[in-house]
C-alpha cells in the first residue's frame, strides 16, 4: 500500500488543498490519501485556529464521495502540540507493509530543518513538496541548500497546476461577508456560513 499522508490545519480546506492531493496520489500511484488535521500546530501557537473537529468535518464534506480521500482526527485528540515525527511514527507502527509518502508545501521545506528529528522524518516517510501560489517548486540544488544533503535524499519534488488560493485570505473574505465560491467545495462554503466560523459580517 502506497499511502499519502497530508497534515495541515485546513482552516478552511480549499481547492488549493485537494489540487495537491490529488496531483500527488496521481503523480505517486497512492491507494490512499489521509487528510490529518493538526491539533495544536508547534509553529503556530500564537495563532488562533478553528475548532479542530470542525476543520476536520470541512474536510469530510469536501472529499465526500471519493473513497481513496480519508480523514484521520489523531492529533485533534492529543493534548499539547502535534509533532510530524510523532503521527508518522504512529502510521508506521500501524500500517509496517505501508510506504509512506508526507505531502506538503515547497513553502515550509524550508523550516524543515527546525522541526524536530527531521532526518527520522525522512527515515518514515518520503517528503513530498509541492509548489504553492508565490513559491514555485525547487529544484534539487534548492532543496540540499534549504535542508542539507542528508535530509534532501529522502525528498521528492511535485508540480502541480497554478491554483492561486490560501486559507488565511478565505477566512478574511468571510469575515467580510465575501463569496468563497469556487474557492472551497459548495459543502464547505455552507458549512463555514451556518456555523459563521470566522465572524462573518453578513446576516
Amino acid at each position: 500500500m502506497r499511502l499519502g499522508i497530508f497534515g495541515g490545519t485546513f482552516d478552511p480546506i480549499h481547492y488549493g488543498h485537494l489540487l495537491l492531493a490529488e496531483t500527488c496520489r496521481e503523480a505517486l500511484g497512492l491507494d490512499e490519501v489521509r487528510f490529518v488535521p493538526a491539533g495544536s500546530p508547534p509553529h503556530k501557537t500564537d495563532a488562533k485556529i478553528t475548532d479542530g473537529h470542525a476543520r476536520a468535518d470541512m474536510l469530510k464534506l469536501a472529499v465526500s464521495g471519493y473513497p481513496e480521500y480519508t480523514i484521520d482526527r489523531r492529533e485533534l485528540k492529543r493534548t499539547g502540540p502535534s509533532f510530524t515525527v510523532d503521527t508518522l511514527t504512529e502510521f508506521a507502527a500501524e500500517l509496517p507493509d505501508a510506504e509512506l509518502f508526507f505531502l506538503m508545501g515547497a513553502d515550509s521545506l524550508r523550516d524543515m530543518p527546525g522541526w524536530r528529528e527531521p532526518e527520522r522524518i525522512t527515515e518514515l516517510a518520503t517528503v513530498v513538496a509541492v509548489n504553492r501560489p508565490g513559491f514555485p517548486a525547487p529544484d534539487q540544488a534548492q532543496v540540499v541548500d534549504w535542508v542539507g544533503a542528508k535530509i534532501a535524499s529522502g525528498i521528492r519534488v511535485v508540480t502541480m497546476p497554478g491554483a492561486d488560493l490560501s486559507a488565511t485570505d478565505l477566512r478574511k473574505r468571510a469575515q467580510e461577508g465575501r463569496s468563497l465560491r469556487f474557492m472551497v467545495p459548495r459543502a464547505v462554503e455552507a458549512f463555514v456560513h451556518e456555523h459563521r466560523l470566522y465572524g462573518e459580517s453578513r446576516p
